[in-house]
């Protein structure tokens, strides 16, 4: 369809018959992307009246969704493989003109800050004691314990910006850069919280921990404490639950994604924003199976 076409029918959005605006809303919204721009510069006329103005959003809302929708599920049906592209394509949901390589750039300056100070001849312990040091201590990453449950401690972008996330946003980067370091790191999905676990690849961890090949976690919102199975047994029974071997194994970069969907859904919950609650439910269909 020609920009000339696309023009003609956003110029039917502020009909006043409903059925007809339901009619090139839909159309709309079928053609996706290549529409944006056109609506956008619509949109910027300074005599829009109010439900052009109103029909013009919730039209560039609804592809903006559909977007983030399919690239969700391109990313799951793909095996979600790059936890970095998960993320991103979440952060695009809220953010939809992000800049995907500032953010990469800063994580790529991060990455060279940790990796100067790596070699071979340290120990993992001490691999992730620098680690935390350039992290938290030089580049000043920490928990966002006084704002904990805002939406923004979920957005890796926002996260990378402020140097305050949650337990999973934080986890997120650590283990993208951890993967860029060579570092077996891998998060586990704690319940009410998020960790790490450090894995070792030698296979002599088996028979010590009895819990597969875990040397030992670190908690990227407690400045990257490390910890051992007894602080995970202690952590459960203070839930009073049960010590699930999916508690103390590494998960899947899909089951990160969708916790990090599931907390944006909790988030905007208590800040009764129903709207944003109904888009994150749908965005977590795009990672079902089938």
């Amino acid at each position: 369809m020609s920009e000339t076409e696309i023009q003609a029918l956003i110029n039917l959005i502020d009909d006043p018959d409903e059925g007809i605006y339901r009619q090139v809303r839909d159309r709309i919204v079928s053609i996706g992307g290549p529409v944006v721009p056109v609506l956008e510069r619509a949109w910027e006329v300074d005599d829009l009246g109010d439900l052009f103005r109103n029909r013009i959003e919730d039209i560039l809302h609804t592809i903006h969704l559909d977007i983030t929708f399919d690239r969700l599920k391109r990313w799951h049906d793909t095996g979600g493989e790059d936890l970095l592209e998960g993320a991103l394509a979440v952060c695009r949901y809220r953010y939809t003109e992000l800049d995907e390589q500032r953010v990469k750039a800063r994580l790529a300056t991060l990455r060279q800050d940790i990796w100067l100070e790596l070699n071979d001849n340290l120990t993992a312990f001490e691999k992730v004691r620098v680690f935390n040091h350039i992290f938290f201590q030089i580049h000043g990453f920490r928990g966002n314990k006084r704002n904990y449950h805002a939406p923004q401690n979920s957005y890796i972008n926002e996260v990378l910006d402020t140097k305050k996330g949650n337990p999973l946003s934080l986890a997120i980067i650590y283990q993208v850069l951890a993967e860029e370091l060579e570092l077996p790191m891998r998060g586990v999905n704690l319940p009410n919280h998020f960790v790490l676990a450090y894995l070792d690849e030698t296979g002599v961890a088996n028979s010590a921990l009895g819990h597969g090949d875990v040397l030992f976690y670190v908690n990227a919102f407690s400045q990257g404490d490390i910890l051992g199975k007894n602080e995970i047994d202690e952590f459960l029974k203070k839930l009073d639950l049960p010590a699930r071997e999916s508690f103390y194994q590494p998960c899947s970069n899909i089951d990160i994604i969708r916790r990090q969907l599931n907390n944006l859904l909790n988030s905007y919950e208590k800040l009764n924003d129903p709207d944003r609650v109904e888009d994150l439910k749908r965005l977590l269909t795009a990672l079902e199976q089938g």
